[in-house]
């Protein structure tokens, strides 16, 4: 197979064709932050947490998605970088309402590692309508609090490609989009039943294992 030579901050790389930014990277030993992607997943890039900078490029690229190509000067960790990705964390942190915005000490949640990794701070971005759901207890394998959502689409990916059932799916636009059951329906035991695949891939807790009577999760 072709080998193809890039130079991710200042080192050189070579990989195979159709090698992705990020997967070049890892193996020199170069780590970018990301938060939608999984290696057992379809990269898709929404959450924009691994962009870089392309050397000639308008914009910047996500390197989860962005194959490499010969003679591609990559920075992974330059000022218009962090900058960009400082911003994203902030937006992210602003409409979501997982416990961890409060608990420094959580470690449950990804998107708040992320956060104090990149020491963004607190949001400067305020809410005039936070994004608020009612828990969904009703299922007897997976618990749904979407307030805590941030749109990541890992549990959609992960119902498609590794459960093969579909259940998950995008509705509405803007700022009210929400990842729905049928039309925006509670999740039902005929369409869901002791898989639990989501969970595994939720970064921040929207999805989780429902509490027993005691208080504690199953």
């Amino acid at each position: 197979m072709e080998k193809i030579t890039a130079t991710i901050n200042a080192t050189e790389v070579q990989a195979d064709a159709g090698t992705t930014i990020l997967e070049a990277a890892r193996t020199v030993g170069i780590e970018i932050p990301t938060l939608c992607h999984s290696p057992d997943l379809k990269p898709t890039g929404n959450c924009r947490i691994c962009v870089v900078e392309v050397e000639g490029a308008r914009t910047l690229v996500g390197a989860c998605h962005t194959p490499i190509s010969a003679g591609m000067e990559i920075k992974t960790d330059s000022a218009k970088v962090i900058l960009a990705r400082k911003a994203t964390i902030e937006l992210l942190m602003a409409a979501h309402t997982g416990e961890c915005l409060t608990d420094e000490h959580t470690g449950a949640c990804a998107l708040r590692k992320l956060a104090d990794q990149l020491e963004s701070g607190s949001p400067r971005f305020l809410m005039r309508r936070p994004r608020w759901y009612p828990v969904e207890a009703t299922n007897p394998y997976v618990m749904r609090d979407m307030s805590k959502c941030i749109l990541c689409r890992k549990c959609i990916s992960a119902c498609t490609e590794i459960a093969g059932k579909n259940v998950y799916s995008l509705a509405y636009r803007g700022f009210a989009t929400k990842v729905v059951v049928d039309f925006d329906d509670p999740l039902r035991t005929d369409v869901c039943r002791d898989c639990g695949i989501c969970i595994d891939y939720c970064p921040t807790g929207a999805l989780g294992k429902p509490l027993t009577a005691g208080g504690e999760k199953k």
